[in-house]
């Protein structure tokens, strides 16, 4: 008979809990307005991948340097490994953070690279790997190039190690390499691992919204890496389930000794995708919209958030090119009014997928951040007539 350790046990649990399917929104009951592709996620948006690196190990008062570690990374490949740039641009609703390489973005237009999400003190490490990744992959085919990677973060310090740089290269290199099509997992995973938001344990979530346009129909996608709001302030569908909870599971107003983290703390990462043919300014009109579903929940760009979202469009392949005329399709601002709520709807089920998938998660010192109690949401819905 082969006695298992018990942290050997943990990391079996963790790895069967990773690889599972969490519950969404909608399968708990919670309803929403729109349309959502094939698989309410960032990648309904074709030729996307997502990957994540995610790292879980150890228990009990912070070593620095040892852990415990509750942190990861996101990757999210616009055209998958095909190194085609795409159209995009970018807008800070408070900018108490950080997503490199957005420069660039304002002044060319394009996004040139993957967009990686971690935690606020491996935002250098995450942009280092990538670079040394395009070579090692040859990601530029000319002997002569330069980049700007897009690396964006929210503070996990409060559940991780983060003085003690955890992420390596060799995570980002795995969030890349593992990125794929189709289903994206939600909750505690990647960088989003160990972020909270809105009083409850937060972290990756994903939505997507169809929009018909005459004879053409197209997708706006978004992934979110929430960690941010009051637990009084959150809002789902309409119904103030913070402040009904504000007994319930009360991590908010009882942090340890050991954490230094204020009420309401925390940042937002929001990534927009669309295949309809936008030109930069245009996504910038989108970025710009993401606020007013980050609002819905709840949130509303406190002082010590970093709000940063990017916007592109996969549309038009041939627009980069660095010597010959672009031919271009481009839908009218007149247009736009459908894409900026099918944007708002799938920032605000985003959110709250991320929170519905989250597990209750206990990190450095013994802090813990509990789960969004799912039955409780659903009664509360019930009792303000929400649902049936």
């Amino acid at each position: 008979m082969i006695r298992l350790l018990p942290s050997f046990c943990l990391l079996l649990l963790v790895h069967a809990s990773l690889n599972a399917q969490k519950p969404r929104a909608r399968d708990i009951g919670i309803p929403f307005n729109g349309t959502t592709g094939k698989y309410n996620a960032i990648t309904d948006v074709k030729g996307i991948e997502v990957g994540y690196s995610t790292i879980i190990s150890g228990q009990g008062k912070n070593i620095l340097g040892k852990g415990p570690v509750r942190t990861g990374v996101t990757a999210i490949l616009p055209r998958g490994r095909n190194n085609n740039p795409v159209y995009a641009n970018w807008y800070s609703l408070n900018g108490n953070g950080e997503m490199t390489g957005t420069t660039w973005i304002t002044e060319s237009g394009f996004l040139e690279t993957p967009i990686m999400i971690t935690n606020t003190n491996s935002v250098g490490v995450v942009r280092d790997a990538v670079l040394k990744w395009f070579v090692e992959n040859h990601w530029y085919k000319e002997d002569f190039w330069y980049t700007y990677p897009v690396v964006a973060e929210t503070y996990d310090g409060f559940l991780n190690d983060i003085y003690g740089f955890q992420v390596k290269e060799s995570h980002a290199y795995e969030a890349l390499n593992t990125a794929s099509a189709g289903l994206v997992k939600e909750g505690n995973v990647g960088g989003g691992t160990g972020m909270m938001c809105l009083g409850f344990k937060g972290g990756t979530g994903t939505a997507s919204r169809i929009i018909k346009l005459g004879d053409s129909t197209y997708t706006i996608g978004v992934l979110v890496q929430a960690n941010f709001g009051r637990k009084s302030s959150l809002v789902i569908t309409g119904v103030p389930v913070g402040r009904e909870l504000m007994d319930t599971l009360n991590n908010e107003f009882n942090l340890p000794p050991q954490s230094y983290r204020q009420e309401g703390d925390g940042s937002i990462i929001v990534v927009v995708a669309t295949d309809a043919p936008f030109l930069p300014h245009q996504l910038k009109r989108l970025a710009q919209r993401v606020p007013l579903g980050i609002g819905n929940v709840g949130g509303y760009g406190t002082n010590g958030s970093g709000d940063i979202f990017i916007a592109f469009s996969t549309a038009n392949p041939a627009a980069f090119n660095r010597f010959d005329y672009a031919k271009l399709e481009v839908l009218p601002n007149d247009a736009m009014d459908p894409f900026f709520e099918a944007t708002i709807q799938s920032v605000e089920e985003s959110i709250i997928n991320a929170m519905v998938a989250a597990e209750t998660m206990e990190g450095i010192n013994g802090n813990k951040s509990h789960a969004l109690p799912h039955k409780l949401v659903i009664d509360l819905l019930r009792k303000y007539k929400r649902i049936k």
